[in-house]
């Protein structure tokens, strides 16, 4: 995951079949049997682009790289976000559900917006004014907790619901161990997983399906069914202890 080579097309983050394949540890062959097997789910422009003649050849000099994209071949397949969603649901594999996590979180959520207007510029300096002001807090808090072990959930100094409290807690471990948010996240469910012997990202997809319900994020799915204390306990060992393993 971590050598994909970035790629965008009509200005968005887009994986090619090759990449496609490497990431949910299948074979090419396997991603064009499935999208020929499910045409009709895929729509040209929202889950792929379809490049061949001249919309090949300015991709081909764009890119350069013989890996995504080979010098004889004629036409090429790149999928979109959306694209790649599908393929998951198509393959319906903990690894893919797994792998496309990942990619949600990482690879597709680093967009490569300009700004087009000055209402665009107003919109990012805000953004940064509030990043700004979120890493003073953080500075703040971190120096209030520098001297205090925080040794159980009823000295958790966060206030809010349980949801709010946990999204808290991994923002916190995550800039008190300097990496980025998701990387936070990726640590918790690990370490939730380790813990109560699960996989959280599995269960939360099984109950989405089962539910007929289109997408839940993590903490959403653990406060529907019951299991936001148990996270709650996990982040706040995490935030107190190098030990993952004895959470519980």
């Amino acid at each position: 995951m971590s050598n994909l080579i970035p790629v965008t097309y009509n200005n968005e983050r887009i994986l090619t079949t090759e990449q496609l394949a490497q990431v949910y540890e299948t074979s090419t062959d396997n991603i064009k049997v499935n999208f020929n097997n499910n045409k009709e789910r895929f729509e040209e422009g929202k889950h792929f682009f379809h490049l061949k003649g001249s919309k090949l050849k300015a991709f081909k000099d764009k890119v350069n790289n013989t890996y995504l994209v080979g010098k004889n071949a004629n036409q090429l397949y790149l999928w979109t976000e959306r694209g790649a969603d599908r393929h998951c649901k198509i393959l319906d594999t903990d690894k893919a559900w797994e792998q496309f996590d990942h990619l949600e979180e990482t690879y597709f959520r680093v967009k490569e917006n300009k700004p087009a207007c000055m209402e665009d510029v107003l919109i990012q300096s805000l953004k940064g004014m509030k990043e700004i002001r979120l890493k003073a807090e953080q500075a703040t808090q971190k120096a209030e907790l520098a001297n205090t072990r925080i040794d159980n959930l009823d000295c958790t100094n966060i206030q809010g619901t349980p949801q709010q409290r946990l999204n808290a807690m991994i923002r916190k471990y995550s800039y008190e161990n300097g990496i980025i948010y998701s990387h936070g996240w990726e640590d918790f469910r690990k370490a939730y997983n380790t813990a109560y012997h699960t996989n959280v990202v599995t269960k939360c997809h099984n109950y989405c399906k089962d539910n007929h319900i289109k997408k839940l994020s993590i903490p959403a799915y653990l406060t529907r069914v019951g299991l936001i204390e148990d996270a709650l306990r996990v982040a706040d060992k995490m935030l107190n202890s190098k030990d993952i393993e004895e959470v519980i």
